[in-house]
């Protein structure tokens, strides 16, 4: 398979592609803002100066954020994947919700191992207009199949890896959410082993994002998903301060 590189600043490049409709907004605002000062009487003129500059700040700090996450910290490389220790001929499966950046690079990386990709996006559920933007702008990865979150079609005890990288959170029901993810559990090998990555909705991720943060789920609400879903946190770590990886394994079989 031809090898797929990452253009510099496609990162940043695509968050504003995706979510060009908030960055128009948003500096629409500023602008009138800025032309109201003039207007403001002195009482409300600093209010509203400190206001601008403020949202400024936050707008500029969540896309460096950005550029840092996704582009500079080399976070497509997957290296950090190395720590799971994947052993050839494994049973791979990567599951996206109508966006997928990762399953050429599992497969590079892990071309002695099956990967089967699934995309469990449903536009009457899952409403994000940024993911069909996405999904506009980015062909498929050959082979992906459709399917839903309460109905993953694999057999019992068949993988040994599922990844689900930036995909989890936009299963915004807690009940299908944990649906899923019982649906992952039956298909998982004993042995096996599900990465999830996300952002978490805490106070790095709150700097960052400011309300955006609400986007992602508490750590807490992971947590909560995982145990009722009979899964074990068997670790986790932060890829940087603003992301996680939770590695899970079926209750019972962790060492």
């Amino acid at each position: 398979m031809e090898r797929v590189a990452r253009k510099p600043f496609q990162g940043i490049t695509n968050i504003i592609r995706f979510n060009w409709h908030f960055y128009v907004i948003a500096g629409a605002l500023l602008i009138i803002l800025s032309f109201a000062l003039n207007y403001l009487p002195a009482y409300l003129f600093t209010i509203a100066f400190i206001f601008l500059l403020l949202t400024t700040a936050a707008l500029v700090v969540s896309l460096l954020v950005s550029w840092y996450v996704y582009d500079y910290t080399g976070l497509y490389s997957l290296s950090w994947l190395d720590k799971l220790h994947i052993a050839p001929g494994k049973q791979l499966a990567n599951i996206n919700a109508g966006f997928d950046e990762t399953s050429h690079l599992i497969q590079q990386k892990y071309s002695d191992s099956t990967l089967q990709v699934f995309d469990f996006y449903d536009p009457v559920h899952h409403t994000e207009i940024s993911i069909e933007r996405a999904r506009k702008a980015y062909p498929a990865y050959p082979g992906t199949i459709k399917i839903s979150t309460d109905n993953v079609p694999l057999a019992a005890d068949s993988i040994d890896y599922i990844f689900l990288i930036f995909a989890a959170h936009e299963i915004r029901d807690e009940k299908e959410r944990l649906e899923f993810f019982k649906q992952l559990r039956a298909v998982l090998k004993n042995d096996g082993k599900i990465i999830v990555t996300e952002h978490q909705r805490d106070i790095p991720n709150f700097i960052a994002y400011t309300i955006g943060f609400f986007h992602f789920f508490s750590t807490a609400a992971w947590k909560r998903t995982f145990a009722k879903a009979d899964l074990h946190i068997d670790s986790s770590f932060k890829l940087t301060p603003f992301i996680t990886t939770f590695v899970l394994t079926k209750n019972g079989t962790a060492p």
